[in-house]
């Protein structure tokens, strides 16, 4: 585990299959599946690799990428590729010389169901391919980028697509080029974390082979915490920082202060004041520095400044600190992220440089630190209270975000119950607030409807408990990892289910059954909402190519969404909590 960078189960697995042991009959079946799995997308990669350097539908993006300063070297061992305008030209390919079917690309995230099930369609069209894989080298899933039409002209679609969440890929844990990068992080001890695929691919070409990429601009304690696994105890972030997280594509600071707090309260090797921020000469892209003044990289990630000094800096900058208003809310806009620093050392430190940017004494900051965030809790009722009666972040029995916030080693829940959209929030809440309801509910909710992966992991672990036979809200929690056990803290310390009523913040049953029933239909109405995107997308591209049938069919499509919609709005309406409750009928759902 160690040597490797592994968790347990891949080394345990690694190391049996060397010594030719089987673990179980179980396990032998999964592994042979995920092995399967990785062979599809390999034979895509390996697919979509030949189209851009052996034909002529991919000599654009190839000259794309080599304007882009890319090597042919480079794009050998990446992997790159040129995925074709075609609706199912991997699909074709693949089950005519590999026997692959479309169930297999299907849930590999290489290819999407047709309507009604006949078939399937290429997911990744007219992109530059970029194969992602994990910390072992397997391929895990892909990046696709679009490029500017022949005239110039910007395409429909999103910029970036990724592979959808599948038995191998999880966006939230993945990092581009770990595999790559690991032992250089191993090696120096340090991880330089940029934003896209392109500016990972030219740090490693020129050298600097410690860098990988998040897919997307949230960073996330998954990809924080793979880092921290091979052994990096300087993580850099060389982003397009936005200050006030405005323009798209870049990091603001919103997200640098969730980061900051969760890595305080983590138990990791990692301190907090080697989490820094780069800033790069103008604003420019990773990939452009590199190219253009390898000097200037280097020099930006050498000085690259302690995220908390940074957040300092940047609300220093924000603030009239002539004023007494304007000095108080610098202050108290630091103050949460200082609190969650155990380091004593740092935050002595973080507290000069506080006194030094405000003029505020050190005794006054000291008095508003220690000062219980919420208004002065501190009885019984607050976080002293919930301190003393800790077991595992149960308290007489109840599961609380007082009681988790107490454990010297946990998330703050708050901050990762902002990671986590609101109607799963509301649905969560409501489930563990009145579980008799869970078993229906599971019907009609799998654990990959919900859009987060702290809330898809919740709840698969109270399906987990519910299979085993005696539910209990305490063995549900004793399944979870550090950060769904803080997401399940705060939903159970949250007030909003709490004031439908009911003893001890228990919900009345038919409030929350309307309530569940008011999520269910929001998360409907999401994903109808998302189908409805990919319609008009494809309806565009289907105009643009002149194709009669495609475009008959998505626009019959796109009617039957604005029959659904109005259908979930009407029964929304019906659902509404703010409509009086009518009393449940014996034997079910009404």
């Amino acid at each position: 585990m160690r040597r490797d960078g592994l968790a347990f189960p891949e080394a345990l697995r690694l190391l049996a299959a060397r010594a030719g042991v089987e673990i179980d009959e179980r396990t032998s079946r999964e592994d042979a599946h995920r092995k399967r799995l990785h062979d599809v997308i390999e034979s895509a990669i390996a697919f979509y690799h030949a189209v851009l350097t052996k034909s002529a539908e991919g000599e654009r993006a190839l000259e794309y990428l080599r304007d882009r300063g890319f090597s042919d070297e480079t794009i050998e061992w990446a992997g790159l590729g040129w995925a074709p305008g075609d609706w199912d030209a991997l699909g074709r390919t693949l089950e005519k010389r590999r026997q692959i079917g479309a169930p297999e690309l299907v849930e590999a995230g290489l290819a999407s169901l047709r309507k009604g099930g006949n078939g399937a369609y290429d997911r990744f069209r007219s992109r530059v391919i970029f194969p992602i894989r994990d910390a072992t080298g397997n391929a895990t899933g892909l990046g696709g980028r679009v490029l500017k039409g022949a005239d110039g002209a910007d395409p429909e679609g999103p910029k970036y697509l990724n592979s959808p969440a599948t038995p191998l890929f999880d966006k939230s844990r993945t990092l581009y080029l770990l595999d790559r990068a690991k032992a250089s992080i191993r090696k120096g001890g340090t991880a330089v974390i940029v934003e896209g695929y392109t500016d990972a691919l030219m740090a490693h070409q020129a050298g600097y082979t410690n860098v990988v990429a998040s897919l997307g601009t949230a960073l996330t304690p998954g990809q924080v915490a793979l880092l921290i696994r091979y052994a990096a105890k300087k993580i850099v972030l060389a982003y397009d920082v936005d200050p006030a997280g405005e323009k798209a594509g870049t990091l603001g600071v919103t997200a640098l202060e969730a980061l900051t707090r969760q890595l305080a309260a983590a138990e990791t090797d990692v301190e907090l004041d080697e989490v820094r921020v780069a800033r790069l000469p103008d604003g420019k892209d990773p990939d452009e520095v590199i190219r253009e003044n390898p000097d200037a990289w280097r020099e930006a990630i050498r000085t690259a400044l302690p995220i908390v000094e940074y957040l300092i800096d940047h609300h220093a900058r924000g603030a009239d600190l002539r004023t007494t208003g304007g000095r108080a809310r610098f202050v108290d806009a630091l103050l949460p992220t200082l609190r969650t620093v155990r380091n004593p050392v740092l935050r002595d430190g973080y507290l000069q440089a506080l006194r030094q940017a405000s003029g505020v004494e050190e005794r006054v900051l000291l008095e508003a630190l220690h000062r219980a965030p919420d208004g002065g809790r501190g009885g019984p009722g607050g976080r002293g209270g919930a301190a003393s009666g800790v077991a595992g972040g149960a308290t007489d029995g109840r599961i609380t975000a007082d009681a988790v916030m107490a454990s010297p080693d946990a998330f703050d829940p708050r901050a990762v119950l902002r990671a986590v959209d609101p109607v799963e929030r509301e649905l969560l809440r409501f489930l563990l607030l009145a579980p008799e309801l869970q078993v229906e509910t599971a019907e009609r909710l799998a654990p990959a409807d919900l859009p987060s992966t702290p809330a898809r992991e919740l709840w698969a672990a109270i399906l987990a408990v519910r299979e085993a036979g005696l539910y209990t809200t305490e063995a549900v929690y004793a399944r979870l990892d550090d950060e769904t056990r803080a997401l399940m803290a705060a939903l159970l310390g949250g007030t909003a289910v709490a004031a439908a009523g009911g003893p001890a913040g228990r919900p009345d049953p038919a409030l929350a059954e309307q309530g569940i029933e008011q999520c269910l239909l929001r998360l409907d109405l999401d994903h109808l909402e998302e189908r409805d995107r990919f319609s008009r997308a494809e309806l565009a591209e289907a105009e643009r190519a002149g194709d009669r049938a495609a475009i008959d069919r998505f626009m019959t499509e796109i009617s039957h969404h604005n029959e659904n919609r109005r259908a979930l709005h009407r029964r929304l309406e019906q659902a509404s909590l703010l409509a009086k409750p009518t009393a449940r009928p014996a034997g079910g759902r009404r």
